[in-house]
């Protein structure tokens, strides 16, 4: 879907300097080459669902498989491991949560961390509180699990009307909440469009209403700064995958608001949430503090990449990264409106996370014509091209040849026949 007249090749070349220029001058730029970089992709979309691997990573795998686990054995859970959920996730909290040491785990999956967490919340309500406010065009994990949850416990669902391209606003959620919510789930930014939310303003309207509020941080988490303490956050879960390096499958982590260690019950009750657990005791007795929210054994050889990962955001500073982050995304944005492409994202950079979202009605052929030509965006139904920009990552140059060659796509793309 071009504009006549937009811009043909010599418009892109005059992008594609532009970006040389704009690299030039980035102060990140160094970093990038920390990353393996595969020789066959033109341009990497996709750090927003699979983020590349520091060239580190193996080196880390290997000399944990040496030394902490070849050599040291079973010593090294007395030696570090045994802690390694919370100090760990104390490392992450500080660096990119706004999270005061004691408050974040690592160890389960996000649907996992989501259920337990939710489920907690859910059950600690008041009687009378038996709403779960959500946005119908949430990530799909978080939908299904909240019906189950609803299922489960007798609870309602109530459900944020949401445009795709857009996002939940605090007056939304103001318009549905009241005395009988319970909890209210919503992404900080938004896997479809990459809206960002105003965690603040919304997590106030929520706790004027009586509720506790749970965030999903798997798109903001590496991208955008997050202050869960100065919000007042209750909850929160995020993936590690993503910008931060973990690899595929990697564990994600979970976010307790001190104020509801003793409160909160998680359902999962396991020996790593037991006070004492090696006393191999019998009756379930929850640990102190956030530890109670572990089930099982932590992966530990699965958070290695993650703590090199996250050594590179203290250098970097999220600070920074944000600010490239911001300049990436508008430097995408500028290129598709002068090649005439569709925007399915907030324009107003404030509003928006680390990706840009095209829209052409065929949106699933020209992804994949774009991986053939070694550009690797993804397609999010119906209609999405999703721009993925890694600030670590990812080089304005990278940008720019890569939307070039999804516009060269497009121009050779007719939509397809209505049927109308």
């Amino acid at each position: 879907m071009t504009a006549p007249g937009s811009a043909g090749p010599v418009g892109l070349a005059g992008f594609a300097a532009r970006a040389a220029e704009l690299d030039a001058a980035d102060p990140l730029r160094a970093l990038r080459d920390r990353f393996v970089l595969s020789g066959d992709v033109l341009a990497y979309f996709d750090g927003n669902s699979l983020g590349r691997p520091l060239r580190i990573t193996g080196e880390a795998l290997a000399g944990f498989a040496e030394h902490d686990w070849g050599a040291r054995l079973i010593r090294s859970w007395d030696e570090g491991w045994v802690e390694l959920p919370e100090a760990l996730g104390d490392r992450l909290g500080g660096l990119l949560l706004g999270a005061a040491p004691g408050q974040t785990l690592l160890g389960d999956s996000t649907s996992v961390w989501l259920y337990k967490l939710a489920r907690s919340a859910v059950d600690a309500a008041p009687a009378g509180r038996d709403e779960i406010v959500l946005s119908d065009d949430d990530f799909p994990t978080d939908r299904y699990l909240l019906e189950g949850i609803a299922a489960e416990t007798g609870r309602t669902l109530r459900w944020i009307p949401t445009d795709p391209g857009g996002g939940v606003s605090a007056e939304q959620v103001a318009q549905v909440v009241g005395p009988r919510t319970a909890l209210v789930v919503l992404s900080h930014v938004a896997y479809r469009s990459g809206y960002l939310a105003d965690g603040a303003a919304i997590t106030r309207v929520v706790h004027d209403a009586g509720a506790l509020v749970c965030w999903d941080l798997c798109h903001a988490v590496g991208s955008v700064p997050v202050t869960l303490d100065a919000w007042g956050a209750d909850l929160a879960v995020g993936c590690t995958y993503k910008y931060l390096g973990g690899g595929p499958g990697s564990p994600a982590f979970a976010y307790v608001a001190a104020r509801h260690h003793e409160v909160l019950h998680q359902p999962v009750q396991g020996w790593f949430g037991r006070r004492d657990q090696f006393a191999m005791a019998a009756g379930y007795v929850p640990a102190a503090g956030v530890r109670r929210f572990l089930s099982g054994t932590p992966p530990v050889l699965a958070l290695v990449p993650l703590r090199v990962g996250l050594d590179l955001y203290a250098e970097a500073g999220i600070g920074a990264v944000r600010a490239k982050s911001e300049a990436l995304t508008a430097f995408a944005v500028e290129i598709a409106d002068a090649v005439g492409i569709e925007i399915a994202s907030p324009r107003d950079p404030a509003r928006r996370g680390g990706h840009v979202t095209l829209r052409h009605p065929a949106a699933g052929a020209v992804v994949a014509e774009c991986w053939r030509r070694g550009v690797i965006p993804d397609f999010r139904a119906p209609d999405g091209i999703r721009v993925g920009l890694a600030p670590l990552s990812t080089s304005f140059a990278e940008v720019a040849a890569g939307l070039g060659e999804v516009h060269s796509v497009l121009e050779s793309t007719d939509p397809p026949n209505s049927t109308d």
